[in-house]
């Protein structure tokens, strides 16, 4: 529990703190899946009611990071901690092109940490004026129309991410990028093919407090932020081809990424 000089800047409600408290154990392995947490020793912990507790406990199964004991006579019973669904993913790995006959590489990815991923294309549109920052690192004037392809991704058929995805429209005029229909092996394999082979990225990663439209689309417990993840994928001459503007469920992901010491 965090000092008293701590609690004194710390304005969220008492079960928020002790919530966040727990689920930090949880995320970090600190108290591995089957533990039980009694609710009397929580309340002594803490140093508060077992309303409290309850309060925060409740938060933690909404987000399905605990159960309720069974089969126990205890007035509040006792909770026990779940396997948590917090999945690490390797953006590095799911920037090549798909091999041919393949799924996309990030579905590939996600399969192999046993994982069942798929998407659902949501919308598929000319966009007249794209957003500001869109447009400046697609290297476009304010007015030069981009396509934008919006699509939910979900783990184990729970919503996970909103992918909002824009090209520039000289490149894929005409293509099959254009339908409302899923590009065979991505994205990515379509633009090498145009002779636009994706070949670095640069990934901006920050957390946000969801919109409405997040929130919904995502099905989000209360209170638990997106982690936004605006990818800017470059070709040859280093031509930026393809923006990735992602968000992603805060208690189902986590991102990766692996470094070599420069030479």
């Amino acid at each position: 529990m965090s000092t008293t000089s701590e609690q004194t800047t710390d304005r969220r409600p008492l079960h928020e703190r002790v919530a966040a408290d727990l689920r930090d154990e949880i995320l970090s392995g600190a108290v591995l899946p089957g533990a039980v947490l009694p609710t009397a020793g929580l309340q002594q912990r803490f140093a508060t009611s077992s309303a409290t507790v309850e309060q925060a406990l409740d938060v933690l199964r909404e987000e399905g990071l605990v159960t309720r004991c069974a089969d126990t006579a205890e007035a509040v019973p006792d909770s026990v901690v779940l396997e948590h669904r917090q999945r690490t993913m390797r953006p590095s790995r799911s920037l090549a092109p798909a091999d041919p006959g393949q799924p996309f590489r990030w579905v590939t990815e996600a399969r192999k940490r046993g994982v069942r991923a798929n998407c659902a294309l949501l919308e598929v549109k000319q966009v007249p004026r794209p957003p500001a920052h869109v447009a400046r690192a697609l290297g476009l004037d304010a007015a030069a129309p981009v396509l934008l392809r919006s699509q939910i991704l979900t783990f184990d058929d729970e919503p996970a991410g909103l992918v909002k995805a824009y090209f520039p429209l000289d490149i894929v005029r005409g293509t099959a990028m254009t339908e409302h229909r899923k590009v065979r092996g991505g994205t990515s394999t379509l633009l090498a093919r145009l002779g636009y082979p994706p070949l670095r990225c640069v990934d901006s990663v920050s957390a946000r407090i969801p919109t409405q439209e997040q929130h919904a689309l995502l099905k989000l417990p209360p209170n638990v932020p997106v982690l936004r993840t605006f990818r800017v994928v470059y070709s040859d001459h280093d031509r930026p081809v393809e923006v990735h503007d992602t968000v992603e469920s805060g208690h189902l992901y986590e991102l990766q990424y692996e470094f070599t010491q420069a030479l």
